[in-house]
C-alpha cells in the first residue's frame, strides 16, 4: 500500500513512519475508489493487506491474489507487487518487521481473516507510529502474530506464467473470462498443438490449462458476486451456463457456495 491516494489530493502516502517505527508490526488504513491503482513497489518489511470492504486484486511478477474482505493477502519482505481496487475500497495495510516476517508463511498467500485478527489489525493501524509505546501496542502485534501463525492458505491465488506466450494467452482471456474458449482454439490461435500448449502451460503455473481456466473465472466473479448482482447473473457473466453449475464450481473452488461466500463477506466490515 502507499502512493497516490484520492483521500490525499493524490499526492504520495508517506510510508516511512510506519515501516521506521520501534513496533514490530504497524500499519496504515486507506480508501481507494473502483479502478485505482497503487503502481508497482516494495517493502522492506512484509506487508498484509486486509480490505475491510470491497475487493483488492494485488498483483506480482509470479501471480495475482484476490483480496476478497474476509481475507488478507501476506506478502513477504521485498516482495514487489501492484494493488488494484477492483471496487471501492477500504484497505488496512499493516507491516511487520523482518523477525516477525520470518516466523509467517515462506511463500505469499491469501489467509483467513477471523473476527479477532480484524480487530486486532484495526486497532494496530491506530496506533501511533513513533515516540513511546505501552505494553499494550506491543502485545497487540504479538497476539496478531499469533494468530497469523495459525492460519492456513486459502485457495485465492493465480499463478502467472512465465512463459511469454502463455503470460500473452492469460492476458487475453483476463479481460474477457465469460467468453468461453477452449485449449483447442487457443492451441490453433497461435499455431501450437493442444498437446504443446497443455505441456507449456502447466510447466509455466503449475495448473493445467481447464484448473487455471475456472479459477480465473470463480475469482473474477467475486466483485459482482459482492456487489449484490444475483447469482443467476454473475452466473452468466462468468460463463457458466447455469446457477448450478456456477454454484457447484464456486462451493469446490472456496469451500461455501456464493450465497453463504457473500453473505460472510458482506458481515466483514469493520465497525
Amino acid at each position: 500500500m502507499g502512493f497516490s491516494s484520492p483521500e490525499h489530493g493524490a499526492h504520495a502516502l508517506d510510508l516511512q513512519p510506519a515501516q521506521a517505527s520501534s513496533l514490530p508490526v504497524t500499519g496504515v488504513e486507506q480508501r481507494y475508489p473502483p479502478g485505482h491503482m497503487v503502481p508497482q513497489h516494495i517493502h522492506a518489511r512484509g506487508h498484509l493487506i486486509y480490505a475491510s470492504e470491497g475487493v483488492l486484486l494485488v498483483e506480482s511478477p509470479s501471480g495475482q491474489w484476490l483480496v476478497p474482505p474476509t481475507t488478507a493477502v501476506w506478502l513477504r519482505p521485498g516482495m514487489l507487487h501492484r494493488i488494484t481496487a477492483t471496487t471501492a475500497v477500504r484497505a488496512l495495510g499493516l507491516f511487520i518487521d523482518q523477525s516477525g516476517s520470518a516466523r509467517l508463511p515462506a511463500q505469499d498467500c491469501v489467509i483467513h481473516v477471523s473476527p479477532l485478527v480484524r480487530e486486532l489489525m484495526a486497532a494496530i493501524v491506530g496506533l501511533p507510529h513513533q515516540g513511546r509505546h505501552s505494553a499494550r501496542d506491543l502485545l497487540l502485534g504479538d497476539l496478531l502474530m499469533e494468530e497469523l501463525r495459525a492460519l492456513a492458505p486459502l485457495p485465492y491465488y493465480l499463478p502467472w506464467p512465465e512463459d511469454a506466450l502463455m503470460r500473452r494467452i492469460c492476458e487475453g482471456v483476463l479481460h474477457a473470462p465469460a467468453h468461453r474458449v477452449t485449449a483447442q482454439a487457443l492451441a490453433r490461435q497461435h499455431a501450437l498443438t493442444p498437446k504443446t500448449l497443455h505441456r507449456r502451460f502447466l510447466r509455466s503455473t503449475g495448473m493445467s490449462w481447464g484448473r487455471w481456466y475456472q479459477q480465473l473465472r470463480l475469482m473474477t466473479s467475486i466483485p459482482a458476486l459482492l456487489r449484490g448482482v444475483p447469482i443467476t447473473a454473475v452466473a452468466l457473466e462468468s460463463g457458466y451456463e447455469s446457477h448450478s453449475a456456477y454454484t457447484a464450481a464456486f462451493r469446490k473452488q472456496f469451500g461455501r457456495p456464493p450465497s453463504a461466500f457473500a453473505a460472510a463477506a458482506g458481515g466483514a466490515t469493520l465497525r
